[in-house]
């Protein structure tokens, strides 16, 4: 899923109930990761098919060259929480 706070767009996944949140646009050009194919623990940019890891928002493949970055999160009654400076 994807939202926007305080001027940030942030994706949240859900990895078989493990969550992490990376930057919501890739790093390549404006598209939004929640839009993306996951397979695993990597993203593909729907634009241009740039893989991310989402654990670690590593660029693993070209056109991307930048890292995403990430943002912890926390799971508190049941809500997902990202922390975002």
């Amino acid at each position: 899923m994807r939202f926007t706070h305080g001027g940030k767009c942030i994706a949240v996944y859900n990895l078989s109930g493990s969550f992490y949140a990376t930057s919501g646009i890739c790093t390549h050009e404006h598209a939004f990761m929640s839009e993306g194919y996951i397979d695993g623990e990597t993203v593909e940019c729907p634009l241009h098919q740039g893989l991310f890891n989402i654990r670690t928002g590593a660029a693993l493949s070209p056109p991307v060259t930048k890292n995403l970055q990430t943002f912890k999160t926390k799971v508190e009654n049941g809500q997902v929480y990202v922390l975002v400076e």
